[in-house]
This record gives C-alpha cells, structure tokens and sequence, in this order.
C-alpha cells in the first residue's frame, strides 16, 4: 500500500501521513474536550464544593485538555515516512509552542479560578488580592511568551531572557502604569485604605459612591446615580479622597445643619412667657435651674440697678436653644453616646445660625434624610411658640405685597 502511494507521486506518502496525524489529533481532541471535560463539569455540578464550580466556569480544564492533541503531533511526527528533518524539527517546535501557550492559558485561568474562589471567602472583602493576581497573571504572560518564542525557534529561553537586560529601560517606561499600580495596590492593601463596599468620594474624577472592584490598574466606583468610574489605582495614593467606612463601622450618621434666625425677632422673656414655658415638658427642669441662677445672680450685684436694663434674663433664642437640645436628647433616634451640641454660629446676612449637631442610630442613607427631616419638621414648626421669626430672603410675593 505504502509503495503504490509513493509510486503514484514521491510526496503523497507524507502529505497521507500528515493528514493522518492532523485527523488524529483531532480526534484525540473532541473526545477530550466531550469525555474528560464533560466528566468534569458534570462531577462539578453534583459536588457540594464550590471551587471546582471556579474552575469550570473559568475553562481551566478545557484549555489543559488542548495540550493532548498537541503531544499527538509532537510525538508522531518523526514517524510520518518522507519528511525531511527539518520540517519534522519545524513541526515539533509549532506543537511544543503551542502545548507551552495551551499551559499558560491554563495557568492563568487556575490563577483566576482562585481569585474567585478567594472572593468567597470573608476575609476577601478587607483584603483584596486582585491586584496581586493580575500581577502574577502578566508575569506568566511573559514568562510564556519567552517559552513560546524559545520553543518555535527552537532556542534556548535562557538566551531569550538574557536580552532583556539591555530592554530593561524600555520595559520601565511600557510598564510605568503597571509597576504604579503594583506599588499602589501594596499600599492599599497594606494600610487597609480601601476596600470592596467602601463609600468613597473622590470629586476630581467625579466619584462618589461603593467601591465595586479593586483591580491591578483601576478601581471600579458605582456612584450614586449607578454610573462607574474607573479610576487609576496609583492616584489613590497620590491623590486625596475620603473613605466613609469610619461612619459606618461607628454605627452612627451626623447631622450638622443650621436653622436662620431673624435677629430682629430675639428679645428678652416677659415673665408671662416664662411662666407659660414652664408647661413644656422639655423645659420645665431649664426654666426652674436657670431662674435660680440668674436670681442668685442678680441677687450678687453689688449696686441696685435697673431691673429692666442691668439684670440678667431669659431670652427666648436661649430658651429655643435649650428645647432643642432637650428635643434630641429625648429623640429615640438619636445617638446620646456621641456628640449632641445646638450651638450658635456667628450672625451673618442670613441671620443667627443656630446649627444642630448630633448622630443617628443608623447610618442607611434612607433612614439618615427620614431622621434629620422629622427632626428638622418638628424645630421649624416650633420656632414661633418662643416669639422668633426665621429668616428667609424676600421672595416675588413679599415684593408683591408691599405695594
């Protein structure tokens, strides 16, 4: 049989044995991509475990599997009659290049396998290793890069490798991002400054919202109109931006807002208004303490003056401070193990800031606005019970009515 082939033309007994090989390979690689990787996928599915899941998912067997056609061709291609040396030495160094590209698929994929299989875990969340992984996932890159060329040349890697001294330069200014980016993400990850979850704001790439992914390169940010913004990971380090985490761990939101007081309206208290101030529940225990001290005090001065003008008094803004202070200390909704302060601020064109400062029981951004609005309603509706006005810049409607 084989003389009547190479009778019929010298290089039909090769081409016939090349085919061969070719179908043969073939062969060897549907039934390892049907029988061993649907083996496997199928014991993945039934297994309690989750990590060989990873691994299918991430095709880490069906790029092993490739290997096997490959060693058919390199390891039949000396037998095919005909073939000169050198394309049998041409065609083992293709299959050996592309069984050491089929392994570096491989690995990267068991590398991202892992990185999946990490993120499961709850530790994943205060230490991100994805950097990491995509830094070892470029490394193997290039190691198998160097392999395959070495393996197709058929040259010695060492050789290859050993260029690269006179590229180290040039490998510095293409890999400039990457090696920022390693250093940042050892620093991030080092000093715990950002984690998956974290509400981060950083205005000058327009952040503001959850961190979502913490990459070798970049870090994902959903803001909070659900838009993503990238952002280079080495300018975390050399740029400023603010972590909520602290406000959530501490169990607590502030509230820092100012209501504006019409300084017109602030008076000193008739005796009547004090004495109607004290059928405020809130009230009742600052009014009685403070007319004792301001008796005992005007009782101390040293002449007889003016009752009206020289002695001390209730003021109805003091008296409105002390309700509203009295008023979240009793809010079940307020933190009392954190700071609680209604404080005046400096008047101004808007009038006397009296701001409220103080912490909620939760930090859930729905909850917070729905705590601070009650709080807000209530302080609003109540300032013209102590004879106050809130300032408000004139609108069309009081221009209107003054004609």
């Amino acid at each position: 049989m084989l003389e009547q082939l190479s009778s019929i033309h010298p290089n039909l007994l090769s081409v016939a044995g090349l085919l061969a090989l070719l179908i043969g390979a073939v062969i060897i690689d549907l039934v390892a991509k049907r029988i061993l990787v649907g083996t496997v996928r199928a014991f993945a599915e039934r297994s309690s475990v989750t990590w060989d899941d990873a691994l299918v998912e991430h095709n880490v067997f069906g790029r092993l599997v490739q290997v096997l056609p490959a060693l058919v061709v390199f390891a039949g291609a000396p037998f095919i009659p005909g073939l000169p040396d050198s394309l049998v030495q041409l065609i083992r160094n293709v299959a050996m290049g592309y069984m050491v590209l089929m392994l570096t698929l491989g690995l990267t994929a068991m590398l991202s396998a892992a990185q999946t299989i990490y993120e499961t875990l709850p530790v994943a969340k205060d230490r991100p290793l994805k950097g990491f992984v995509q830094l070892l996932q470029i490394v193997v890159w290039i190691l198998g890069g160097v392999m395959i060329v070495a393996a197709v040349l058929d040259r010695s890697p060492l050789l290859l490798l050993s260029g690269f001294g006179a590229m180290t330069a040039i490998l510095l200014l293409v890999f400039k991002d990457t090696i920022l980016s390693l250093v940042a993400s050892v620093q991030l990850t080092a000093q715990d400054m950002v984690r998956v979850g974290d509400w981060i704001e950083m205005p000058q790439f327009g952040a503001d919202g959850d961190v979502v992914d913490v990459q070798l390169h970049t870090i994902k940010v959903q803001n909070w109109d659900k838009t993503i913004t990238t952002i280079p990971t080495h300018r975390l380090i050399s740029d400023s931006f603010k972590n909520w985490r602290g406000m959530s761990q501490s169990g607590g939101r502030r509230i820092k807002r100012s209501i504006f007081i019409d300084v017109s309206t602030i008076r000193k208290q008739t005796q009547d208004e004090v004495d109607r101030f004290t059928r405020f529940a809130l009230l009742r225990d600052y009014i009685e303490a403070k007319e004792q001290e301001l008796a005992d005090y005007n009782a101390g001065l040293a002449v007889e003056v003016d009752e009206e003008v020289n002695q001390r008094r209730l003021t109805n803004i003091g008296t409105f401070r002390a309700y509203a202070l009295n008023y979240l200390k009793n809010h079940p909704r307020v933190r009392k193990d954190m700071t609680l302060i209604v404080r005046q601020l400096a008047p101004g064109p808007e009038g006397l800031p009296l701001e409220i400062y103080c912490f909620t029981t939760t930090t859930a951004w729905a909850e917070y606005e729905d705590i601070q609005s009650d709080i807000f309603d209530h302080l609003l509706a109540i300032v013209p019970e102590f004879g106050l006005r809130l300032f408000q810049k004139p609108a069309g409607s009081d221009l209107a009515n003054l004609k």
